[in-house]
Formats: structure tokens, C-alpha cells, sequence
């Protein structure tokens, strides 16, 4: 599938003059260095139009309409749930890995980890159902090989979910971001990041775009993707963050060590990785399919794919990795 993608990418041609990309606030990268010093429109010969959103749903939202070419950092439960209901878009490149900020936590008082999992049977737990949370919940216990259906699931944001672990009403919470935190603050995760990762439990964003606009556009996307990974690369080097953060802190609109706390809990895969089986060269599309199934099931969407191999377009950072 991957030389299908190079082949298809060989056959495009630049038409864009001006493109359109989306992009989140508050949410830092390496790349909004490469932003806040023009690298991208100098390195494609196009102005670019940067529009900041609050939603996955809402750049799906765009790219449908047409008003917007890519969007950086897209979350993979909306480019799934888009998809699912026909919406031609593809992943263009992990954006950023992030399994240490989503994730499931034990009441302390419970003393349970990894090591005596099967204890977890019959506990009271709040995940957020339809989300990659809830995903990650439903691989852990399968690799815990506790029965879900002995547990009490109860579905609850991850707001309402800190506070219900706090109160000690749950006895596992699953979630993210400050929520997570919150939860930490009462408990304990059975697995790091890494073992989740290692276990084909990803947590992560992509860039994504239209497939018809990628594939009249190659080349440039080509080189927006290999600006990324040179801000990414660059960023992969400690010596450069004193460089790098107050532009990047500037851009995301937060002050500098908010964002470098936030980004110490963020990796992002070089182009050799992304282009792996365990990321675009195999295991992303399994996981678009567990998490479909998992939305399916939770009543989030009417249906899933067949297969999400045609919702990858590897081609482009192919081309990147040779430019």
C-alpha cells in the first residue's frame, strides 16, 4: 500500500497559490516555530492562510466545505467519526503522540497496578464512551484480561469523571489533559504511555486533508509535511528549546512554561517511525477500526469502515523524507 501511495503522489501536480491551514490554540508544537518564522510560505512559495479552531469536528467541518486544505494536529476520533459517515479525507502524517495525556487511573486505596489487574473486576468505573479513552480502557482490560462485563461503566466526561474519583463515588477514572491530572492526584495508572504504545494503544493527532485537494497538490504538501519534520527534528535536540519555545509559546498563546510543561508530555515521531508498521504503515489503521467499532457500539456513529487503509496517504511523506 505504501508504493501505491509514492505512486499515486509521483502523478500530482502544484496548483494551489494560497492555501488554507487549520491549526489548534493552546496546544504547542515544534511546528508553530517554523510558522512564527515564515518557514512554510518560503520554503512553498505560497501564502498561507493559518485559522485557529477549537474542534477536530469543526476542521472536519471546514475541510468538507472546502474552506480549509489541512489541518494540523487533527485528533483521530473526529477524522474517524468524518470519515465513518463518508467524508473523503486522509491522514497525512502523526502530528504528535501523546499516550501520557489519556489515560485510566486507580483509587489509591484500591492498591492495584499491573501486577494484580484482575482485582479491577466489579469496580465502579467513568470513562467518556465514543472516545479514544474508552478505546484505551477496553484494550487494557483485554490485555488485563478483566471482563468489562463485570465492571459497573459509567459513561461520564472526564471532568465529571476527576471529580467522581476525587469523591471516591468511582473507583477508576479514565481521561485526559487537566482532567487526568486532577485524577492523579487519587490514584495510579496501570500503564505508562510507552506500554500503552507498545501494546497498539495510540493516542495521537495527525495532519490531514481533503484527498481530492492532496492529490492535485502533492508537492506542496510534500514540503509542508517536511517543514514539520524539520521543526520537529530541531525541537528533538534540547539545545535548540531556548531558540524555540517563546516563539512557539508566542503562537500557541501561552505563557512559556505552561508550554514546556505541556510539551515535555508530548513526542513527536520522526518520518523513519511514522512511516513504520507502528504507525502509518499499518497499526493506525487498526486502530481507526477499533475505534469506529468502539463508537459503533456506543451508539457515536451509525457505522463503521470496512477498512481504514484508504484513509492514509503515505506518498507525500515519502516524498518528504527524500527531499
Amino acid at each position: 500500500m505504501l508504493a501505491a501511495g509514492a505512486a499515486m503522489f509521483s502523478m500530482t501536480q502544484v496548483r494551489a497559490e494560497e492555501i488554507t491551514v487549520a491549526y489548534f490554540l493552546e496546544w504547542p508544537m515544534p511546528f508553530e516555530y517554523a510558522k512564527q518564522k515564515g518557514t512554510y510560505e518560503e520554503e512553498l512559495g505560497v501564502d498561507i492562510n493559518w485559522v485557529s479552531f477549537e474542534s477536530g469536528v469543526k476542521m472536519s467541518a471546514a475541510m468538507a466545505s472546502g474552506d480549509v486544505n489541512l489541518s494540523v494536529s487533527q485528533g483521530v476520533p473526529p477524522f474517524v467519526v468524518a470519515t465513518s459517515a463518508g467524508q473523503d479525507l486522509q491522514i497525512l502524517d502523526v502530528a504528535v503522540s501523546y499516550a501520557d495525556n489519556d489515560n485510566c487511573v486507580v483509587r489509591s486505596e484500591h492498591e492495584i497496578d499491573k501486577t494484580n489487574a484482575e482485582e479491577l473486576a466489579g469496580k465502579k468505573v467513568a470513562v467518556p464512551l465514543g472516545t479514544a479513552a474508552h478505546y484505551g480502557f477496553l484494550k487494557q482490560m483485554d490485555h488485563f484480561g478483566v471482563d468489562v462485563a463485570s465492571m459497573d461503566v459509567v459513561d461520564m466526561d472526564p471532568p465529571d469523571g476527576a471529580a467522581a474519583i476525587a469523591q471516591g463515588s468511582v473507583d477508576v477514572f479514565c481521561g485526559w489533559g487537566g482532567s487526568l491530572r486532577r485524577a492523579l492526584e487519587h490514584g495510579n495508572t496501570l500503564l505508562t504511555g510507552a506500554e500503552k504504545t507498545e501494546l497498539g494503544i495510540l493516542v495521537f493527532d495527525v495532519t490531514s486533508g481533503p484527498a481530492g485537494w492532496v492529490a492535485e497538490n502533492g508537492d506542496l504538501v510534500a514540503k509542508f509535511l517536511k517543514v514539520t519534520a524539520d521543526a520537529n527534528a530541531m525541537w528533538a535536540d534540547e539545545a535548540n528549546h531556548a531558540e524555540m519555545l517563546p516563539l512557539i509559546a508566542k503562537d500557541a498563546g501561552m505563557d512559556e512554561t505552561a508550554t514546556a510543561e505541556t510539551m515535555a508530555t508530548f513526542t513527536f515521531p520522526t518520518v523513519e517511525e511514522q512511516l513504520s508498521d507502528k504507525w502509518l504503515g499499518g497499526n493506525a489503521q487498526t486502530f481507526m477500526k477499533g475505534v469506529a467499532d468502539v463508537f459503533v457500539e456506543a451508539g457515536s456513529i451509525d457505522g463503521a469502515l470496512d477498512t481504514y487503509e484508504n484513509a492514509v496517504n503515505t506518498g507525500p511523506l515519502q516524498a518528504a523524507s527524500g527531499m
